[in-house]
């Protein structure tokens, strides 16, 4: 991993550069300030599968709206849900609120965890949805421990300064040793920040700017050659395609028909149209009218709506029924209720459908 001499110089340009060029993002503060354990927490579970600039705004409102921890623990969860709407993955709003509760009522309204406290990373392992890299992140940012701290940014630098060739997901053991071998004793709340600004301003994934990098002496990928060819990821197969039907009725009212999903799967507790073959992987159903959860003039459109999730691409096909009264639905196990439309309220999946059907020819009685 280098020597003292060179892990020095590596802690003090990368440093250097931060001071320079690092991001000012509204979690942050720079050492010797920490950042509210709650701000970390609560950036760090938004920023899994999500890109910087799509948190920033959900943060900030996520923060205005619940200012403290206890805020959000005593917040009802549909409204935490609704206003997570757009992040996808809701199980982790779920988890979120599961953890503000926790540490509202076990933990006395504060994070386990201070410079003094050694078992921090453990102790916040056991909240709901924190995992090694989220725990890791709020001890060294929040709590300035020396913590191993990687993610995806942090990979693809390690992966080609040390000229790690092991593919990933098994790679992930060598860079998180080859982080922990050069933790620095100084500023380790900036360390980890510094990396991931420094690996997605400079080490980018697609022509990394190696000319005048500051780490281009030492770099073992560039010295031999491989910095286009790490790190080395899994070989992609293409997503399965998910074929299912939504069935979007409007009363007279100018109401729609939803239900509340289940907590486990897919879109799990968020309000959603009645919708069949979400879950199944079977692409050959027979999706049409007659599964509609209660009987009214529907009309099936052929054009359906596109919907990448993580580990599938999804066609749902739309539905429509305009109707007079509001009728009980008869289908399986579904319970809904009628309600004014409120795409703030649905999941992005849902308001894309309703999106689309309410661009649809049928005569809909609501107001769009």
């Amino acid at each position: 991993m280098g020597n003292q001499k060179s892990q020095t110089f590596q802690t003090a340009a990368l440093f250097g550069w931060y001071d320079k060029h690092g991001r000012d993002l509204p979690w942050r503060r720079r050492w010797p300030d920490l950042a509210p354990a709650y701000h970390v927490w609560l950036s760090e579970i938004m920023l899994q599968q999500t890109v910087v600039a799509t948190v920033i705004p959900y943060f900030l409102d996520f923060t205005r709206r619940w200012p403290t921890i206890n805020d959000l623990a005593s917040a009802p969860l549909d409204d935490v849900l609704a206003a997570w709407a757009g992040l996808g993955y809701y199980a982790r709003a779920r988890n979120l609120h599961k953890a503000a509760v926790m540490v509202a009522t076990e933990w006395g309204g504060q994070f386990s965890g201070d410079h003094r406290h050694a078992n921090a990373v453990a102790d916040l392992r056991a909240l709901p949805g924190v995992g090694p890299y989220t725990a890791g992140a709020i001890a060294a940012i929040a709590f300035g421990q020396q913590a191993v701290v990687v993610d995806g940014n942090i990979e693809r630098l390690f992966s080609r300064y040390f000229a790690i060739t092991t593919p990933l997901p098994a790679a992930k053991t060598e860079i998180a040793a080859a982080y922990a071998a050069i933790l620095p004793v100084d500023r380790p709340s900036d360390w980890p920040q510094a990396l991931m600004d420094f690996a997605n301003a400079v080490c980018t994934p697609k022509q990394p700017l190696c000319h005048g990098c500051c780490f281009a002496k030492s770099c073992q990928a560039l010295a031999r050659g491989l910095v286009d060819q790490l790190p080395v990821k899994p070989v992609k197969t293409p997503k399965p395609v998910r074929r299912a039907i939504a069935f979007v009725a409007v009363n007279d009212q100018g109401e729609i028909f939803l239900h509340r999903r289940p907590d486990q799967g897919l879109l799990g507790g968020m309000l959603a149209f009645p919708e069949i073959g979400l879950a199944s992987k079977q692409v050959d159903q027979n999706l049409d009218q007659t599964m509609a959860p209660f009987a009214a003039d529907w009309v099936l459109h052929d054009e359906p709506v596109l919907h990448v999730f993580t580990h599938f691409a999804l066609e749902m096909k739309i539905c429509l029924a305009s109707i007079e009264g509001t009728p009980q639905p008869i289908a399986g196990d579904i319970k809904g209720h009628w309600a004014k439309p409120r795409p703030a309220d649905l999941p992005s999946l849902m308001r894309k459908i309703w999106k689309a059907a309410a661009a649809m020819p049928l005569p809909l009685h609501a107001s769009r």
